[in-house]
């Protein structure tokens, strides 16, 4: 029987840390300091106070997050916790479809489409018994960088309640619901840089995996050569949390027996790119983040050595885009030509821009990949990470934005294109309090180490632990 509404107000408690980690409130939930059903209804409340100006979320699921919250206390109560994880909310973005409820994609054309079947990554977070909120708002059919949703809204960069600036895209709502403390962690998808770009603008720390290390089944698809899911969290410990959960099982063994294993990075070999190779000029926000985390992983013990790229970066992000491109308009040629239809019009031009790819272009593209991922695994074969800037700038105003370009991906592309793994940490402000990071590179399926790095450099810096002041928000009336 669900649990009135009326008498779950008498259970919230008002001393949850609304910016508290996976890691946190799960040991408040095993000390029987608060309940699952406790903590749902404490975000709930956030959420409803705060989304009307955010719109970080596209559908809030309160029924749904309290009967999973019930059963996990139920669990609790009797001895059988399923792990960390039972109790603790989450939010999905919404490309992650779950049986019988709606999945909009982003699209105001599918404001009613209802998925048929659950996501993998879906199932497996409710396997370890994860609460989940609700859905987050994206860039339309996950095609764009900048985060602007013309048909259902862009969520708002909670570092500003002022000025309207970009949350980053694909993954929009899922990186502000996590810097608002509307949830304590997010799923998002990644295919060009959709984790790390928000993750990026919105302070928050962001892991782009491997190909293949998280099931795309269920996923609503961008790419299918190039789309991976990865979580956007507090820290690198819930990044690890939640990717174990969520990873294929034979590969989630090695990412549970990663525990801290480093109380320094001595004997670990970081890459910089020599400046010259830069796909795009870095603002001096980003820079000086670089600089500054360059020091900070040097004092740790890390080796940096500077090494010329193998690749061109701008000529990565060209080809990635036109694989995103072929691909995303095999998914939707059926109807992206239809006028009459509520498709955004800079989404249906990339869309668009698929069209004239020939299938004699698309295998040749294909190959190409092939080639660059044997080259990049043989270059890292001395290498530990690649340190670059996630973005080459902080969050500008929506009206400042040039949907015909993509600045924010210059960085994060490569990542996609060659199957490497990648990390977004906070890393800095700019003058006005807008948040900067740096993104390691790392060999395919070598998370635990890039983790490990991240988690290192975040035990010495606290740019993770900052937080947007969102006091206006939660003025009583």
């Amino acid at each position: 029987m669900r649990t009135p509404h009326f008498l779950i107000e008498v259970f919230v408690t008002q001393a949850i840390n609304p910016f508290a980690t996976l890691t946190e409130l799960a040991a408040r939930l095993e000390r029987r300091e608060m309940t699952a059903l406790e903590l749902a209804e404490f975000y709930l409340q956030r959420i409803g106070r705060a989304n009307p100006k955010l719109n970080a979320f596209v559908t809030v699921e309160p029924d749904l997050a309290r009967d999973l919250a019930c059963a996990s206390d139920a669990r609790r109560a009797a001895g059988f916790a399923l792990g960390p994880l039972d109790g603790v909310p989450i939010a999905l973005k919404d490309l992650l479809e779950i049986e019988g409820r709606i999945t909009t994609v982003g699209s105001a054309l599918w404001r009613d489409r209802r998925s048929k079947e659950t996501a993998v990554a879906v199932q497996r977070l409710a396997a370890e018994g994860m609460v989940i909120l609700g859905k987050t708002q994206m860039v339309e059919f996950a095609f764009g960088g900048w985060g602007p949703n013309p048909k259902l809204g862009t969520p708002w960069n909670p570092w500003d309640l002022n000025a309207h600036r970009t949350p980053g895209g694909s993954s929009s709502g899922s990186g502000v619901a996590v810097a608002a403390g509307l949830a304590p962690a997010a799923i998002g998808s990644d295919t060009g840089g959709s984790v790390r770009i928000p993750a990026s603008l919105n302070g928050i720390t962001g892991l782009k995996t491997t190909g293949g290390l998280i099931s795309l089944r269920g996923a609503f698809p961008l790419s299918s050569t190039l789309d991976s899911i990865g979580p956007m969290t507090r820290d690198v410990d819930d990044a690890l949390l939640l990717t174990a959960a969520m990873a294929e099982p034979a590969r989630r063994g090695a990412l549970e027996a990663s525990t801290p294993r480093r109380n320094d990075l001595a004997g670990v070999r970081v890459v910089l790119v020599p400046a010259d190779q830069a796909p795009i000029a870095v603002d001096a926000n980003a820079q000086k983040a670089l600089d500054d985390a360059r020091r900070v992983l040097a004092s740790l013990g890390a080796t940096f050595v500077e090494q010329r790229f193998p690749f061109d970066f701008a000529d990565l992000m060209r080809r990635n885009g036109q694989l995103i491109a072929a691909e995303a308009y095999t998914v939707h040629r059926a109807y992206v030509e239809d006028p009459a239809l509520p498709i955004g019009p800079w989404v249906r031009s990339r869309l668009l821009g698929g069209k004239g790819i020939t299938a004699a272009d698309y295998i040749d593209a294909l190959a190409h990949r092939r080639a660059a991922c044997a080259i990049w695994r043989e270059w890292m074969r001395d290498a530990d990470a690649v340190l670059t800037p996630t973005l080459p700038m902080p969050s500008c105003r929506l009206e400042e934005v040039d949907e015909t370009a993509t600045p924010l991906a210059a960085f994060t592309r490569a990542a996609n294109y060659l199957d490497a793994c990648a990390l977004s940490l906070p890393a800095g402000f700019s003058p006005g309090g807008l948040p900067v990071a740096i993104q390691l590179l790392g060999k395919p399926f070598d998370e635990t180490l890039l983790l490990d790095i991240g988690r290192v450099f975040q035990r010495a810096t606290d740019w993770h632990r900052r937080m947007p002041d969102l006091a206006a928000l939660f003025k009583d009336p």
